[in-house]
């Protein structure tokens, strides 16, 4: 239903249209009801939990159109909604601003924005509070969700009761908050990626009640980091090559994965797949039929598309979709593997007896299991992904071949497995040498 504007100023208004409540279904929909606006043709929606919220959210649309208020073109809102920073709190805003950004989101970036937003929130709390319910992280990882369910009560009142005023958000504060955010509940620190994605979201959060005049200034402090620093912070990502196992150890490894426990066979397919094809885990979990081209001699192929982004949700891969050749030893493997458990194409290759994703814990343990058993250094799943570009890179693959198999840029790649390419001077030497002589 669309009701026309009446001016009640000499100013422009805005085109305005809103439409009927609408119902998604789903069992999934935690906020089944759906108000639907545009402004100037841009199409608006926010969700609630009852029809009665939505229908009253509604309403208040259709009297600030009919009264001719103005619109802010950011929120799609009336500007005389727009809160002031002594009247919201740090965690009604996060609520607030998450919601707006959800639907530009993708699956990965909400799920990254609600776990750091999660560790911050605790955080912007006054100084009196006293230690938050134990409940709280996992009350806000469902709560800031527009979609989330509310955990605990109990927690939900504390951040209530103390959390701070957006107006109390000073820089000297934030700078404290800036430090805090970087160190694990043990006390011990993050790896540098994760700390710049928790400041980067925090950031982002504040800075957008700057951007919507809810906030005069930017009280979060700018980084002290310079350039020389960021570079050194790129250089330790570099991963240590001498600690990985050759391409013997592995297929040792592989065999030892095997045991009588049920799951092992599984645990021994998703790694190999993730040494032999450089598959993330969150890759190999939600791999499909429909994406292997097995061939009874020769290479094959695995079609990168899915990846598991958050409690066995599939979405698209961190660094986008991508084609990895397979060796034969692998398409073996995987063809044995679709045999047993008779997969059709659009079946997911590893389940388990419930149905769900294989848990990526057991999978740790029955990886480490193995490595005891013959012997070897411990490794993490995700080494078997570094183990599978250093054996390319040490196989004299070129880079640009290695870092379209692995999703990566040259330039990530070279920096990561540095340590693979110290024998290439001498190679590089020779082939000079050659060259010249010739």
């Amino acid at each position: 239903m669309v009701l026309p504007t009446l001016p009640l100023t000499g100013r422009p208004l805005a085109d305005v249209a809103v439409y009927s409540v609408q119902r998604r279904t789903g069992a999934r929909n935690k906020r089944p009801w759906i108000v639907r606006w545009s402004l100037n043709g841009r199409q608006r929606s926010r969700a609630f939990r009852i029809k009665p919220e939505a229908e009253r959210y509604r309403s208040a649309l259709l009297v600030a159109q009919q009264r001719g208020e103005a619109f802010d073109t950011d929120t799609g809102e009336p500007v005389t909604w727009q809160p002031l920073a002594d009247e919201v709190r740090a965690h009604e805003w996060a609520r607030r601003w998450i919601a707006e950004q959800w639907p530009e989101w993708a699956p990965r970036t909400r799920t990254s924005a609600i776990e750091a937003v999660s560790r911050l929130l605790p955080l912007l709390v006054v100084e009196s509070a006293p230690p938050p319910p134990a409940q709280l992280r996992a009350h806000l990882k469902s709560s800031l969700r527009p979609d989330g369910a509310l955990v605990d009560e109990e927690a939900e009142k504390w951040l209530d009761q103390w959390s701070l005023q957006l107006r109390q958000l000073t820089r000297a504060l934030l700078a404290a908050v800036d430090q805090r955010i970087a160190v694990r509940d043990n006390g011990g620190p993050l790896g540098p990626a994760t700390a710049g994605r928790y400041r980067k979201v925090s950031r982002a959060c504040i800075r957008r009640a700057v951007e919507l005049g809810v906030l005069d200034s930017d009280p979060w402090p700018p980084s002290p980091r310079g350039r020389s620093q960021r570079k050194a912070g790129r250089a330790s990502r570099a991963v240590a090559v001498r600690e990985l196992p050759d391409p013997a150890t592995m297929v040792k490894a592989l065999r030892a994965i095997a045991t009588h426990q049920p799951a092992s066979r599984t645990y021994q397919v998703m790694t190999a797949i993730a040494y032999y094809a450089g598959l993330r885990p969150s890759e190999v979990v939600m791999l499909r039929h429909r994406a292997l081209e097995l061939p009874t001699k020769g290479w094959g192929r695995i079609h990168v598309t899915e990846a598991d982004v958050s409690f066995d949700e599939p979405g698209e891969p961190k660094t986008g979709a991508r084609s990895v050749p397979i060796p034969p030893a692998l398409v073996q493997i995987l063809r044995s593997w679709i045999d047993e458990h008779g997969l059709e194409p659009g079946d997911l290759m590893f389940r388990t007896r419930t149905g769900g994703r294989p848990s990526f814990s057991n999978w740790s343990r029955a990886l480490q299991r193995a490595l005891r058993s013959i012997d070897a250094k411990a490794m993490r799943i995700y080494d078997c992904r570094h183990a599978a570009a250093t054996t390319w890179l040490r196989a004299g693959v070129p880079l640009g071949e290695v870092a379209k198999r692995m999703g990566h840029s040259v330039e990530t790649l070279v920096s990561t497995y540095v340590g693979a390419l110290e024998g290439d001077e001498a190679l590089a030497n020779e082939r000079i040498d050659r060259v010249l002589m010739s």
